[in-house]
């Protein structure tokens, strides 16, 4: 039982220091917002198991279209998992990006954001972009910017719109869990992404 309970203690102080750490630095406004050159979106799924258009991508893909007709972003990368050819998280986002009036010549697409530490370590090694603007949901938000803090970039985020408790639950908790693991990858063992690879061009129109 104290196991369990210190355990829970380890989690849950992990998400008072990523939350503490990084929540005045995330926006829900993009006025109060200022502009960067840069924004990330970060990858999901396009769809659901059943088949229908994942809300948490949509909201990520609005999130950036406003930002970007807006003027408070120029350029857009896109990060997010292509393990295999049948799966392409960055293709898809393009891809909706473009139907919502985006021009593809603005949008870097980077095909090893595997997770998010990966995502965010590329934009600045692989990318050169360290002032940029994270683009996810709240809750995710914090996690990227703490992983970015860490890694002395100057990242703001702007959080998607809020989607009710039924549909986020189990990603909430999810990225409760998520969170030590980011003090760990960092503070601690010190993860590297997956792949780097050679540093690439960001494309600016």
């Amino acid at each position: 039982m104290w196991v369990v309970v210190a355990v829970l203690g380890m989690i849950a102080m992990a998400n008072l220091w990523i939350i503490g750490a990084t929540q005045s630095e995330i926006y829900n406004d993009s006025k109060n917002l200022a502009t960067h050159e840069v924004g990330l979106v970060l990858g999901t799924s396009n769809k659901k198991a059943t088949g229908e258009e994942n809300p948490f991508f949509r909201g990520r893909i609005d999130a950036a279209v406003e930002l970007y007709k807006t003027g408070k972003i120029k350029y857009i990368i896109v990060s997010g998992d292509n393990a295999t050819k049948y799966y392409n998280e960055p293709l898809k986002m393009q891809q909706a990006l473009m139907a919502d009036g985006v021009p593809e010549n603005v949008i870097t697409l980077d095909y090893a954001g595997f997770r998010t530490l990966d995502s965010i370590v590329r934009c600045k090694e692989i990318f050169g972009q360290s002032d940029i603007i994270i683009i996810s949901q709240g809750f995710h938000c914090n996690r990227a910017l703490f992983i970015s803090n860490y890694y002395d970039m100057n990242a703001k985020a702007f959080a998607t719109e809020k989607l009710p408790l039924n549909v986020s639950f189990r990603v909430i908790a999810r990225e409760f869990l998520a969170r030590p693991f980011a003090i760990w990858d960092t503070y601690f063992i010190g993860t590297e992404p997956k792949h780097l690879g050679e540093k690439e061009e960001l494309r600016r129109g």
